[in-house]
């Protein structure tokens, strides 16, 4: 059996990310439809809109490297997502649902703050230096996009998750 590298790992694991961004893309326009808090609903669509740019820069890192963009099954996402829907079920029309979604879509932030933060270092080991920069965006924007989520589940979502239905 060859012997795997650094660049190996960091291909299989690029292609994992371009799958989930990819199954990202298509859930945050259900979970912002399932939102009943407006502020939740924008953040969402917000952040589908920063997702599309997130899939152009991994396509370019995947040129970067001189490979064809292709996306492997991400189990992990998969199953963040499935809670997702989950939450959409068994809590329509409840006070909970919002801060629901609101976790599940931080479950997802802290899974791509985590995998791109181990694409830009190995990307910097690696000498893909344009690579590093693209990365270094989107984890910028997944950071910012959980600061954000967190604030709103402060403010508004949680507190109102505690109400008693009318």
């Amino acid at each position: 059996m060859a012997s795997k590298t650094l660049e190996d790992l960091f291909h299989e694991t690029l292609k994992d990310i371009y799958y989930a961004e990819r199954k990202i893309l298509k859930a945050l326009p259900k979970m912002a439809r399932g939102a009943q808090d407006e502020k939740l609903k924008a953040a969402f669509l917000q952040h589908r809109d920063e997702t599309e740019g997130q899939v152009e820069r991994l396509q370019q890192v995947f040129e970067i490297m001189g490979k064809r963009p292709r996306a492997k099954t991400c189990p992990a996402i998969d199953g963040i997502v499935e809670e997702g829907e989950e939450i959409m079920d068994e809590f329509k029309g409840s006070p909970a649902l919002d801060a629901g979604l609101l976790a599940a879509a931080q479950a997802v932030e802290h899974y791509e703050i985590s995998r791109y933060g181990t694409l830009r270092a190995w990307a910097q080991q690696l000498g893909y230096t344009d690579a590093v920069a693209l990365l270094e965006q989107t984890l910028a924007e997944e950071t910012k996009t959980d600061q954000a989520l967190t604030k709103l589940a402060e403010k508004a979502v949680n507190a109102a998750g505690q109400k008693k239905a009318a």
